[in-house]
């Protein structure tokens, strides 16, 4: 049976998409970025001694292979790393984690569902929140992640679920991000919050009043930009759910992350980011300023609540 001119049609334009990032050559899929960082975790873990360079001598590859790796610029085979595993002395369940994720690292959107995939793509949001030099989150249900107490995390893992065994490990990660807003080269956060956000009662009163609190600490930062989106805007791009773009300042094109209660979806292509790039401003455009957003902030910590 010969395929239709609509089945042709998708063909073509995967394929397309693929012979791009093909072509492209230097361009880190963030999938690609993950593994590499995963696998320099097994190295520092497992062999701690082992450089990267003394791991090409062992791998028979030249310099600097096992580098490239390890930071998604050059996406390894599942030969390549099952080898580097082995080298490393890494366990057998992480070995074939590892391999099936190696599969493909094209920079096709990346879809993740359950574990292990979602430890995949928490590595992958560690590692852009490490190298972007701007992150834009459009918040329209939660506070971002990156701004959350530790309080207000825990509440939203216990009320969506989350094994108790998981929550405190969790918790720790959540606020052991925040390094990259501390840092002594930290990345400039770009927070658009919906409104209604801040009177959630999420954890109670307060919980609430710290996190408000929270925020407002952060927005003293130089590199932390806080805006509110007025519950009265018209249209607001967080209408059509969150979002995080991440942007780089060595050339690599944007990504865009999007999640919801079970999956996660990394975008790398520019055609598939750039509707997010261009919301990202969007939002910037309704929101009000990072100094009325301050002002309406400590009223609702005050109780002196105004609906914009």
């Amino acid at each position: 049976m010969q395929p239709s001119g609509d089945t042709k049609s998708l063909a073509s334009g995967a394929e397309r998409v693929r012979i791009l990032w093909t072509m492209a050559g230097t361009t880190r899929s963030t999938k690609a970025v993950a593994l590499g960082a995963r696998m320099r975790d097994a190295r520092t873990g497992h062999r701690p001694d082992v450089s990267a360079r003394a791991l090409n001598a062992e791998l028979g590859v030249k310099h600097p292979t096992v580098s490239r790796w390890e930071t998604g610029e050059r996406a390894p085979r599942p030969e390549d790393v099952a080898a580097y595993l082995m080298a490393v002395n890494a366990p057998a369940e992480l070995r074939e984690e590892l391999v099936e994720m190696a599969r493909d690292t094209s920079g096709a959107p990346w879809l993740s569902v359950g574990m292990p995939e979602a430890q995949g793509q928490l590595a992958a949001l560690l590692e852009l929140e490490r190298s972007a030099t701007t992150i834009t989150h459009v918040a329209p249900l939660l506070m971002p992640g990156l701004l959350q107490t530790g309080d207000y995390a825990r509440a939203v893992m216990v009320a969506t679920g989350i094994p108790a065994s998981l929550i405190e490990m969790r918790v720790a990660v959540r606020v052991g991000r925040r390094d990259a807003l501390t840092r002594r080269d930290p990345v400039h956060l770009k927070a658009f919050i919906w409104e209604p956000v801040l009177r959630q009662r999420i954890g109670g009163d307060d919980v609430m009043a710290d996190q408000l609190g929270h925020l407002l600490e952060m927005a003293k930062r130089p590199n932390v930009d806080i805006r509110i989106i007025p519950t009265r805007t018209e249209w607001n791009p967080g209408f059509e759910g969150p979002f995080i773009v991440f942007e780089f300042a060595d050339g690599r094109d944007p990504v865009a992350h999007v999640e919801n209660k079970y999956s996660g979806l990394f975008l790398d292509h520019p055609d598939e980011v750039g509707p997010y790039v261009k919301d990202g401003k969007r939002a910037e455009e309704v929101a009000i300023s990072s100094k009325e957003s301050e002002e309406l902030i400590a009223s609702v910590i005050n109780g002196k609540e105004t609906t914009r």
